[in-house]
């Protein structure tokens, strides 16, 4: 006779310094129906889909139907949508840089990495599979995660990857990172939604004003004004369209010094007042950046 055995961890992590400080790996349950508004991607993503299914809408993957066992890889500041048609289990892993004991390769496909025509989500081989479900045991237990074991399984990941799967395939799954290769890229996409001006910008990276403007435009083609402006009306059409966030705090979090100001700059922009915009929104009108 053979009794079903269950492993707990034996150890008290709570007071353990490494206890809850990485966020390489987050784990999320979606319920049958739950729906996940635009999301914007604050490091670069790789989610895993264990179990269910997802409706996901992104640039790289517009209506995509994931199934169990699908990847999918999204950059730094690129937006995702997700609808769950099933109860879903989702592993996301979440890197500046992937951090892999195969460095050299690792560089080669990001630097020959290449755009499809469509973007197909990555099937999980069994090795991977295998990873994952132990993975999201681990993350579902109650008590602090280790952040020590979390980061090797971020590398273990990493070298299923890149171990395991035909190279032409890996050059489209990263290609949405391959961009962003450059340490003042992350700098960029990481920290242009907490300063105000150019100024603060540059005082945030170490840089001149001058030196960081003129890295800015050779990097990007544009102006750094310019560039920011533009992702704050982004951020605000946004804030007005998917999230419950007040209006008075919307105003504040993008540094506006009254309602009217605000108020001006989103007419100025998008040709009505932020309530008007919200409630136009709510209807369904699809809402488009003037200028």
């Amino acid at each position: 006779m053979t009794t079903e055995m269950h492993c707990h961890r034996q150890t008290d992590c709570s007071s353990c310094p490494h206890a809850g400080t990485s966020r390489a790996f987050v784990y999320r349950h979606f319920a049958k129906g739950q729906h996940l508004p635009a999301e914007k991607c604050t490091q670069n993503w790789i989610l895993c889909l264990i179990k269910g299914q997802l409706l996901v809408n992104s640039e790289e993957y517009p209506g995509t139907n994931l199934r169990e066992g699908d990847l999918i890889l999204q950059a730094i500041g690129s937006k995702l949508e997700l609808l769950a048609l099933s109860d879903a289990d989702v592993v996301i892993c979440t890197f500046n840089e992937l951090s892999t004991f195969c460095e050299s390769y690792y560089k080669e496909i990001l630097d020959q990495a290449f755009a499809p025509l469509t973007y197909t989500p990555l099937r999980a081989i069994p090795p991977l599979a295998r990873f994952l479900e132990g993975l999201l045991e681990y993350l579902k237990e109650e008590g602090p995660a280790c952040a020590s074991y979390l980061d090797l399984k971020a590398q273990e990941l990493a070298f299923l990857l890149i171990s395991y799967y035909p190279i032409q395939q890996l050059h489209t799954f990263f290609y949405p990172i391959s961009v962003y290769t450059e340490s003042f890229h992350y700098f960029v996409m990481q920290n242009y939604e907490k300063v105000k001006n150019v100024e603060e910008f540059a005082h945030l990276g170490g840089y001149t004003t001058t030196t960081f403007r003129r890295l800015f435009k050779n990097m990007y083609g544009v102006p750094v004004y310019e560039w920011m402006l533009a992702k704050k009306r982004e951020g605000i059409l946004d804030d007005l369209r998917f999230s419950k966030m007040r209006i008075s705090d919307i105003c504040a979090r993008y540094g506006f010094e009254s309602l009217s100001h605000f108020a001006h700059f989103c007419k100025d922009s998008f040709g009505d007042t932020p309530r008007s915009l919200r409630k136009r929104a709510a209807n369904g009108e699809k809402i488009t950046i003037l200028k």
